[in-house]
Parts: C-alpha cells; structure tokens; sequence
C-alpha cells in the first residue's frame, strides 16, 4: 500500500471505488456493533459474579463491632475507606467511601462549591461573576459536561505526552477566575497517557491566583494496567501538602472497572480540613452510603495485592481486544499516511487522530454501516475539536470476533474520509 498523498488521481479514484464496494457489502451484513463507551464486557462482569455469593453468615454485617446495615458513618465504612487508602497510597482519614459513582461525587463536589463554596472560597461560585475551568484536551466528555452545567466557561489545555501543558496551566491560573481543572492522570482518557512525576509535582506546587482553586483528580484507572506490570504512582495528597498546598487537590476513585460498573464502590480522596468540610455541607443530604455493598467489596478485595491479582485477569480479557485494535490499525492504517494513534499499556481507550477535517465524516460513515462510536468532538469541551481529527476507540464491550469486524468497518471509512478529503 502506498501513502495515499502519493496517489495520482486516477489512482485515489481506483482506490475509493475498491472501497465503496466494500462499504457496501459490509452494510449489506446489517451489523449492529458498539464502541461507543468504555464499559467492560461480559467476560470482565463475570469475574466478579461470585461477590454476590459473599455475607451469607450474619457476622459479615458486622465491621468494627458495627452493623453495616443500620445508619451511621457517613464518610463510609472505615475498612473500606481503609482499602481505598491502601489502593491509592493515602491515609484512611483522608477517604471518604460512598456509593457506586465517582461521576456523582464529582459533580457533588463542584455543585457544593458552587451553591456554598469550598474550604478557602471567599464566596460561593454561584456568585462570581464569571468561573473558568481548565480542560486538558483530548480529553473526558463526562468532566466537561459536568463543569459546562454550572455555565463555567471551559478553557482548553493541550495534552502532551507527559500530561497537560504545564506552561499553559501555570499561565493559566494567574487568572482568579480559574477555579479549578480536570486530570485523569493514569491511562488519561483517552489518550493513554501517564503523567509524568515532573508534571505531577508541578500540579501539586501550583499557586493559583484563585484561593479556593481545585485539582480534580480522576484516577479512575490507577490498578488498570492490561499489558505489563502494575506501574506505582505517586499519591497526589502527599505532593500536595509537601508544595504546602495540602487542599488544593480532590482526588476520585471507583470500583466500576474492577468489580461491577452498576455495583461498586467510589470514593473521593482530600485533606482532612477538606473532609471536614465536605461533611458539614453533606450532613443535610445524606445520614450514610450504601455500608452493606462496601462490606461487600472488602470481603471481596481484601487489600491491594488482592485486588491487583483480580486485575491479571482483567488484563487477560482487555489485552487481546487493545492488540486487535493496534494490529488492524498498524496494517490497514500505518502504510497510508492519514492517521496517528498512541498504544496504551492500561485504561480503557485508544486515541486517534485522523486526517484534520475528517473524524465526523468517518463516525457518519461507520453510522452507516451499523457500527456506533463515541461521537466526533466528544472529547474536546462544548464537543468542538477544532481540527475535527481526534476519535476516541473504545475496545472493551465488544466480543473479539465482533471487534475485529468494527474495526474492519472503521478502517474502510477512514480510507474513505481520507480520499474524499485529498480529492476524489
């Protein structure tokens, strides 16, 4: 195959024909294949069927000399607040455990500081006359919708190969509008990316003109490796208060892709004046989390080196499809010249960077042909990528077999995206 900008017109026009004929044979099959989000598959649920088979005996609902069934603890059980401190390196005081979603308590966090403020706010964000938040693109859509409810207006930081810019952060909250901005700084969605330390003791010394200004912090897969060992990672907390800044950071967790998406645990992580905070603005809303389903989940992951163990099986399941992934790209992709793309050891995704001018038209296409995707521009704020490039390839719903025909489906429409693009 050659680079198509070395086409000749005849040629390209050759090559889109072989193509459509293709296009068209594979919507004859009438297939109806979905990488839309990274959920797990049916393999990965299965592996934690057997958590329901657990607190059979009536002294596993006692924790601690504490029924977990009844009221109380609002920061959560403490042995589950115990395995998240253990999983993500922090003190136990410093976690606060809840119900399944750490989308929830993110938002949570932000809809408080903007109806009361946070612990240094000089005002509730709802009285400000305008909050700025930074958003390292490519980037989560569920972080931007969130901040973008609130009529912040969401700024954009680019994403390197070490994180965000931090030159562009460091430029950027000398402004004491900005309040805050999202990290997912493990496998960042969806480019893959580990941050680096540099990059992460940056953050942690940040000295925002803004005093109430947060560091939202999604390690959402800090034990979700899928090629390779378990990478360590520094805690953020620690770094936070050595720079002298121990509030400036929120940091979110969840057991959604290691036992149960619908049926987790998730967590928030934060300095105990931050915790102590939170609770006063959370005691009108809620008397306790669900305790019985964190019982549940430290029966069931006993500690970190248990859980790791449980996550080799995950990377079992997850490494074959990301290989799927990079194996059809590095051969019906890589020749042609049209595309880049980064090869993750762990998360949930695989960024793509198309031809500039064609990620919609190629998503339109893979539409057409039954294969649905997470819709172009997502992963930019307000759903605007300004070169209409980045796609974002979520590999780990689908079965192999069924994998290997989207990603078919979405190589010919790229190659039709591409061709259209330079001139047919």
């Amino acid at each position: 195959m050659k680079p198509y900008a070395t086409l000749t017109p005849a040629e390209r026009n050759g090559e889109y024909a072989r193509l459509q004929g293709r296009f068209d044979a594979l919507k004859a099959k009438g297939l109806s294949l979905n990488m839309a989000r990274g959920k797990p598959g049916k393999q990965q649920l299965d592996l934690a069927s057997d958590i329901f088979g657990l607190m059979q005996d009536p002294k596993d609902y006692v924790s601690g000399g504490m029924d977990v069934r009844n009221y109380g603890e609002m920061r959560g059980l403490p042995a589950a607040r115990a395995l998240f401190a253990d999983i993500l390196g922090c003190k136990p005081e410093q976690v606060f455990a809840g119900g399944n979603s750490s989308l929830q308590l993110m938002y949570d966090t932000i809809a408080k500081a903007y109806t009361h403020g946070m612990l240094h706010s000089p005002r509730p964000w709802c009285k400000e006359e305008t909050v700025k938040w930074l958003c390292p693109a490519p980037g989560y859509d569920r972080h931007f919708k969130v901040t973008e409810t609130f009529g912040f207006e969401l700024v954009t930081i680019p994403m390197t190969e070490s994180g965000p810019d931090m030159d562009a952060v460091e430029e950027a909250v000398k402004d004491p509008a900005v309040k805050g901005i999202w990290c997912v700084p493990k496998y960042s969605n969806p480019e893959g990316v580990i941050y680096s330390e540099d990059t992460i003791r940056r953050l942690a010394a940040l000295s925002p003109a803004a005093p109430d200004f947060l560091i939202m912090w999604d390690n959402a897969y800090c034990v979700h490796e899928f090629e390779g060992d378990y990478v360590p990672f520094p805690d953020i907390l620690s770094l936070c208060a050595e720079a002298g800044h121990p509030d400036l950071v929120f940091e979110f967790a969840s057991t959604s892709k290691i036992t149960l998406p619908g049926a987790g645990v998730a967590c928030f992580a934060c300095s105990e004046a931050n915790m102590a905070h939170m609770e006063t603005l959370l005691a009108p809303q809620v008397i306790s989390f669900d305790k019985v389903n964190q019982q549940r989940h430290v029966l069931y992951l006993r500690d970190k080196a248990h859980t790791l163990e449980l996550m080799k099986k995950h990377a079992a399941i997850m490494g074959p499809k990301f290989r799927c992934v990079a194996d059809t790209l590095d051969r019906e992709i890589a020749p042609l010249g049209i595309a880049s793309w980064r090869r993750p050891k762990g998360g949930y995704f695989v960024s793509f960077n198309a031809m500039p001018g064609t990620a919609k038209r190629t998503l339109a296409l893979c539409g057409e042909a039954g294969v649905t995707m997470t819709s172009a521009g997502a992963t930019f704020p307000y759903g605007k990528d300004p070169q209409d490039s980045n796609i974002r390839i979520a590999p780990s719903l689908p079965p192999v077999e069924e994998l290997e025909q989207a990603m078919e489906v979405f190589c010919v429409c790229l190659k039709m995206a591409a061709l259209e693009k330079l001139g047919i």
